[in-house]
């Protein structure tokens, strides 16, 4: 994934409207007013966050007769969190350290008779 396309994710994920919306597509196909419903805002409004999904990829809008179905793309999901897992695991690693470096300190604490009570 280039750094523009994660930026887009982030960008798109990073309202909680777009949020709201990719997970009504959880469960499946929707159209824009299936979409808009929940939503107290006009249909361009609700039409500009799905213009957003789908320029990030995380949308794509099908062409059936009069309704443009979405469908929720998992792809750049997947990719921005990969990208997210390489912290996650760098920061157990630390946290896994920092646990080692306390209880090492606990037990010479007790050893040497510091031990708080």
């Amino acid at each position: 994934m280039t750094s523009e396309q994660l930026n887009s994710t982030f960008s798109a994920l990073a309202d909680p409207t777009r949020r709201a919306i990719l997970a009504h597509l959880m469960s499946g196909d929707a159209s824009v007013s299936e979409l808009a419903e929940p939503f107290h805002m006009s249909m361009p409004a609700v039409s500009k966050h799905l213009k957003v999904l789908e320029n990030a990829g995380l949308i794509t809008r099908g062409k059936e007769a009069q309704s443009r179905p979405c469908r929720i793309e998992a792809a750049p999901l997947k990719d921005a969190s990969d990208w997210l897992e390489n912290y996650r695991m760098a920061w157990e690693q630390r946290l896994d350290r920092l646990h080692d470096f306390l209880n090492k300190a606990q037990a010479k604490e007790k050893k040497h008779g510091r031990s708080k009570k």
